[in-house]
């Protein structure tokens, strides 16, 4: 039977003080591609991506450009909306934080804080990461080559001296280490240990508002305080699914995926205010890696950052969010290059399942006037290969996706392809045409159901190419899931008059751009 019960993901929302680079676009990629499978599954999805707009960095950047925050969050927030929409990405609610709703869920949870005993008025003295939007205690400072002072980040800070709102998270510290042991709270298990380690040697209570800027939630009854750009950020998680009114089944958050340098907020500051919000607590947070340019991180300075979209433009969308699931080990930092998205295209897409999907359909189309051919008997090749299929589309795949292992749901699928690719050339129904015709029919109508299973496992990473190829094989829409290829669909579709058109190539060959060739 198929899963019912609600899945909630979230992806972390951006900071839209510059346009989208490719590590964006890999968190939404990997989000939309579990949120699909998990429709594939039947559960019920609401999927949730967005951007955060507030805070000192927004602030300063609009200024120099003599322009509002407001108006800036407008445009900039625009681009990683596109961004979304060109990658195909399934979301729900795109949330921006400037949005009056998030101003009143933000407004909401403060006074669930304060209700608490949890909020209380003092002065801040400290050093402060306007690109991070984050406080550093002085141990975890590192000097730079010029001597100034660096977050554990690399990013410069400033001494900061203002009247602020603390948050009593000291009170917090047993629970969150006790929420940290949790098995499954926080993956992978390397950013687990960081954070027990960080709790454990003790939580200091965490300033909330600031004075110094205006281009924030204000603070309820506090006159000149804005919240703390975390506070106002983490809480969009609640503003798309209606709190503080009724927010329905889908809270608690089912998966916060994450960058891996933002874990402590996810893990830490955001539970707590949850605890104290007498809230739930979302049931995992995974903090996924860096994406590298050929081995190096992304910065202006360098050069080398890269517009997702454009890759998109140059390679395909499907082309490029199979690479970034099949390539990165999920949850360890990887590396991409344009040669290396060539060719797992070519190698993988192209060759090995649309070549299948190809010779296949091509030969349905020539030799049966593109009528599905009927099974007449199995022999032990057929069983083998419906076998191998099965496994991979009810065991091997669902268990690497419902576990994060992406890349390895990917291999799984693969091999599955392997084995049809093998299976075809063994049985060669070019030769038993004139020799067999009834097993040639049976030959092609095993590989029919097989590539039709694979189209819908692979669904979730390729969704344009799959939705084209299941319109070719005449697959119903409402059988397009885990549950529904596996039912008898086949044996009607073979016995109506359906007709297959002759192919189109799935991926057309691609070619590296002339820079990079």
């Amino acid at each position: 039977m198929a899963e019912t019960t609600p899945f909630y993901i979230t992806t972390a929302i951006s900071y839209p003080n510059g346009k989208p680079h490719i590590g964006h676009a890999y968190e939404a990629i990997a989000a939309d591609v579990i949120a699909r499978f998990q429709r594939l599954q039947g559960r019920r999805v609401r999927f949730q991506t967005g951007t955060d707009e507030h805070g000192l960095k927004m602030a300063r950047k609009a200024e120099e450009q003599g322009r509002t925050p407001s108006d800036l969050a407008d445009e900039m927030s625009g681009y990683f909306r596109a961004m979304c929409d060109a990658l195909d990405v399934s979301y729900d609610r795109f949330i921006r934080t400037s949005e009056p709703d998030h101003h009143r869920a933000s407004q909401a949870i403060w006074q669930a804080m304060e209700a608490s005993g949890d909020l209380y008025l003092d002065r801040y003295e400290g050093w402060y990461s306007v690109r991070d939007e984050a406080y550093y205690d002085e141990s975890e400072l590192t000097e730079g080559e010029g001597g100034e002072k660096l977050s554990p980040q690399g990013t410069p800070v400033e001494w900061t001296v203002e009247e602020s709102w603390f948050f009593r998270l000291s009170n917090y510290q047993d629970q969150l280490l006790e929420l940290l042991k949790t098995p499954g709270f926080l993956e992978p298990a390397s950013r687990r240990n960081e954070m027990i380690a960080f709790v454990e040697q003790g939580l200091r209570d965490l300033s909330v508002s600031r004075t110094s800027f205006d281009w924030g939630v204000k603070v309820p009854g506090s006159e000149g305080h804005v919240m703390y750009v975390w506070v106002d950020a983490l809480t969009n998680y609640l503003t798309g699914l209606g709190y503080p009114e009724d927010m329905g089944d889908f809270w608690p958050a089912s998966l916060h995926l994450i960058g891996k340098d933002i874990v402590r907020f996810h893990t830490i500051y955001w539970p707590a205010f949850l605890m104290s919000a007498k809230l739930p607590v979302p049931q995992k947070v995974f903090g996924h890696g860096f994406l590298l340019n050929r081995g190096q991180k992304e910065s202006k300075s360098l050069g080398n950052v890269t517009d997702p979209v454009a890759l998109a433009e140059t390679f395909g969308v499907d082309a490029l969010r199979y690479f970034l699931i099949r390539e990165v080990a999920f949850g360890q930092d990887g590396s991409y290059s344009p040669e290396a998205i060539v060719q797992r295209a070519n190698g993988e897409l192209g060759n090995a399942f649309g070549n299948l999907a190809q010779r296949t359909l091509g030969f349905i189309a020539k030799n049966l006037e593109g009528y599905l051919p009927a099974i007449r008997g199995h022999d032990a090749a057929d069983t083998a290969l419906f076998d191998t299929v099965d496994r991979a589309i009810t065991t091997d795949i669902p268990h690497a996706f419902e576990s994060l292992a992406l890349q390895q749901a990917v291999e799984a699928w693969l091999q599955a392809v392997f084995a049809c690719n093998a299976y075809i050339d063994a049985q060669a129904p070019w030769t038993l045409r004139k020799t067999d015709p009834e097993r040639m029919e049976t030959v092609l109508a095993t590989l029919y159901i097989c590539i039709a299973q694979l189209a819908v496992a692979i669904s979730p990473v390729i969704p344009a190419s799959s939705t084209k190829l299941l319109d070719l094989l005449g697959v119903p829409e409402d059988l397009r899931n885990f549950e529904g290829i596996r039912s008898h669909w086949y044996s009607p579709l073979a016995e109506s008059d359906y007709q297959l058109a002759a192919p189109t190539p799935l991926f057309p060959r691609l070619e590296l751009p002339a820079e990079d060739a």
